[in-house]
């Protein structure tokens, strides 16, 4: 078992709790057509829809495992067959298994010595001599700026040390060809301050050693900051790799340090220390699901590797697999953290009380509970998000509950231990689509409801309440197809049948109450359409459809006012629709005459129409009703601007008059209206003038066309 503790050159435990402010980002919303297809504003497929956005999101890709194995000039790519390195950080000749560079809660220190101004740093039992950097150098390093070619097989140079203290001398190398006392990595030449790597006593590193290589400067031998500076390490040392990535871990830079970390491992595949290290930068990332996966490979690499353990418990918390986080929390052998175990604890209380609430339908309870757990630490639970999601959707906040369904973290693919985690007593990943079909029924994209609970069937097909669900959504699908044959079929009697039948199996659903309410209304059955509209718009308040068949059975038993403010919601929703536009119009003449009010021949739509004369003018204006004039020269810029706002208007406004005079081609007009900048508005109410505007922005334009409208 390893000792991350002991000299270790980890990064701090703190970090290992996986920043979590991050999250991830979100998943690609089907935009499905909803239900309907003819233009007709009273039929049941209808093209009034609510406008859908589709949201893309993507993944991240890690950077590629890659390494370089050139060296700075003095690599000859031999092996002296006297010295062969032990693994640091890999499994050594005695199957111990060294993590020394993990990331931990030490900073990356390690026991050096320093002689003739170099500082070298030192293996566990290993003898400092002044004499390594002696002799030719007047006791420095070469800069190795030019090649030096390596000297003969089984020679070494004057001056090199074994880690055990004792001098090679010529002759004995053959002698020594089997024994455990390391002189380097193997790889490297010695003599001309090279650089000696590795080392240790007989037998090779403990799990507990550093293990930290020396690193190559410009100076002599550097220490963990020149790293960072330097940038990429030179020669294809993993150890070296790993270190640099530590040093961009602990500035935040988590991916270069993923980029680093990945080399290393395509180096040494085999260190769990290495999988430990590239799950902690994925965390940082925000790519969580991908880290339980690196983690999940340390432990297998090593199963006694106690920080692999702990960053897994920590991620499993983060998903809400509150299981699974204890398995590796409390390992056998290991000493749980109080905190983490209090935390998890937490996170486990409020998702089993989550659950309590859920099976009595106590929505509201469920929202609350729901945020405690992720409050606790389950930030990256995509179940407990869906299932925040459902709660909503059975308060009917319908467009809250879908925002946060395509927004949940990312759903990577799972392993194996996360596969079969259990949420609410179905598995967790059935229970995503669980919630998504019902999403998608309450939507009316009908046929993509039955696709996610087919697939949640798919995934835990013993669940009874996702048999529950299947069964209902396929019913109800094929009630909303039948009904929509009848209706095209013009058999509205029995289409209201069909949709019924939906209904009783999904009562909360307001697109089949908006398309009875469609068939009550072709029936002349207007109260009906009413009532029905007025469900599905409780259901889902916003629903553009039901409002549309509410207000067109309001102006079959004229009740003007309550047709008005449904089309004047309407014509905001849809402000280019023309036939909410004439169908609103229409309402606010009857409405005026229903009142007792005096109306004159209105007519609705047309376009602005052009005054070029005194007398033109004079009787545009003395028409009843409103007339807004709006005064311009051609070739004026702030006129350019503003003209196609006012045809805009003209569309919006079908109740005013507009008019437009060029005061160029008009002078009578001008002077009798005492025009001399433009744009100029002058608003007319039956022939007298009640408000000027001198060149106004477009919201003040059409505030004012708005207050004397009807």
């Amino acid at each position: 078992m390893s000792h991350p503790g002991k000299h270790a050159t980890e990064l701090d435990s703190v970090t290992d709790r996986f920043r979590d402010s991050l999250s991830c980002e979100a998943v690609t919303r089907d935009a499905n057509k909803p239900d309907f297809r003819e233009l007709d504003l009273g039929s049941p497929v209808s093209p009034l829809r609510t406008a859908h956005h589709a949201i893309g999101a993507a993944g991240n890709g890690g950077p590629a495992a890659s390494s370089s194995s050139s060296s700075s000039g003095s690599f000859s790519g031999r092996t002296n067959p006297v010295c062969r390195r032990s693994d640091s950080g890999h499994t050594n000749s005695n199957g111990n298994n060294n993590h020394s560079g993990e990331l931990s809660g030490s900073s990356e220190n390690s026991p050096t010595a320093t002689g003739g101004g170099n500082t070298r740093i030192l293996r566990p039992g290993q003898t400092r001599s002044d004499s390594i950097y002696s002799g030719q150098n007047g006791g420095s390093s070469s800069s190795s700026s030019s090649a030096v070619n390596s000297p003969p097989l089984n020679v070494l140079p004057t001056g090199n040390i074994c880690p055990s203290g004792r001098i090679v001398k010529t002759g004995m190398a053959a002698n020594r060809s089997s024994r455990s006392d390391v002189l380097g990595s193997g790889m490297g030449n010695y003599g001309h301050g090279s650089i000696i790597r590795g080392g240790g006593k007989s037998g090779g590193s403990t799990p507990d050693s550093p293990g930290i290589p020396t690193v190559r400067s410009s100076t002599g031998i550097g220490g963990e900051g020149n790293v960072a500076k330097r940038g990429a390490p030179q020669g294809s040392d993993p150890e070296e790799l790993k270190r640099a990535g530590n040093e961009h871990y602990k500035r935040g830079h988590f991916t270069e340090a993923l980029g680093f970390y990945d080399r290393a491992i395509a180096l040494s595949p085999a260190s769990a220390a290495y999988r430990s290290n590239r799950a902690a930068a994925l965390t940082g990332l925000g790519r969580v699901g991908e880290a339980v996966r690196e983690c999940e490979e340390a432990v297998r690499l090593d199963p006694n590797y106690g920080r692999a353990h702990h960053r897994l418990a920590c991620l499993f918390l983060r998903l809400g697999q509150v299981e699974n986080a204890r398995k590796h929390l409390c390992y056998p052998g290991m000493h749980p953290d109080p905190n983490e175990m209090h935390k998890l604890q937490l996170v486990e209380k409020h998702i089993a009380k989550c659950g309590d609430v859920r099976r009595i339908r106590d929505w509201e309870s469920v929202l609350r509970e729901v945020d405690a757990a992720i409050a606790a630490g389950a930030d990256s639970s995509p179940q407990l998000f869906m299932c925040r999601a459902e709660a909503l959707l059975k308060l009917h906040q319908i467009d809250d509950a879908e925002s946060i369904s395509i927004h949940i973290p990312k759903s990577e693919p799972l392993t194996s231990s996360s596969s079969q985690a259990k949420f609410f007593g179905m598995l967790s990943e059935a229970y995503l689509y669980f919630v998504r079909a019902q999403i998608e029924m309450a939507l009316g994209r009908f046929e993509n409801a039955v696709k996610a609970a087919e697939k949640s069937s798919q995934i835990d097909s013993r669940n009874a309440e996702i048999a529950v669900l299947v069964n209902n959504v396929r019913m109800v699908a094929r009630a909303r197809v039948r009904g929509n044959d009848l209706f095209k079929s013009e058999r509205f009697t029995e289409a209201c049948s069909a949709y019924g039948d939906g209904l009783r199996l999904d009562p909360s659903n307001s697109v089949l109450y908006c398309n009875r309410a469609a068939c009550w209304f072709k029936l002349g059955q207007w109260e009906r359409s009413i009532e029905d509209s007025n469900h599905a718009l409780k259901i889902q308040p916003n629903y553009t459809k039901a409002l549309l068949r509410r207000a067109a059975s309001n102006t079959k038993l004229e009740r003007w006012e309550e047709a008005v403010k449904d089309y004047e919601v309407l014509r905001k929703e849809l402000p280019n629709n023309n036939e909410v536009a004439e169908a609103l119009f229409h309402a606010q003449v009857a409405l005026k005459k229903s009142r007792g009010e005096e109306v004159y021949n209105l007519k609705f739509g047309g376009e602005v129409e052009e005054v070029s004369g005194l007398e033109q003018f004079r009787a545009a204006i003395t028409l009843p009703g409103v007339s807004v004039v709006h005064f311009e020269i051609a070739s004026n810029s702030q006129c350019k601007q503003i003209s196609p706002f006012v045809d805009t208007l003209c569309g919006r406004y079908p109740s005013i008059n507009f008019l437009k005079v060029d005061i160029q081609e008009s002078p009578a007009v001008a002077t009798a209206e005492n025009v001399r900048i433009v744009p100029t508005f002058k608003i007319y109410k039956n022939g007298s003038r009640v408000k000027e505007i001198v060149c106004p922005s477009r919201d003040m334009l059409e505030h004012s066309v708005r207050h004397y409208s009807f």
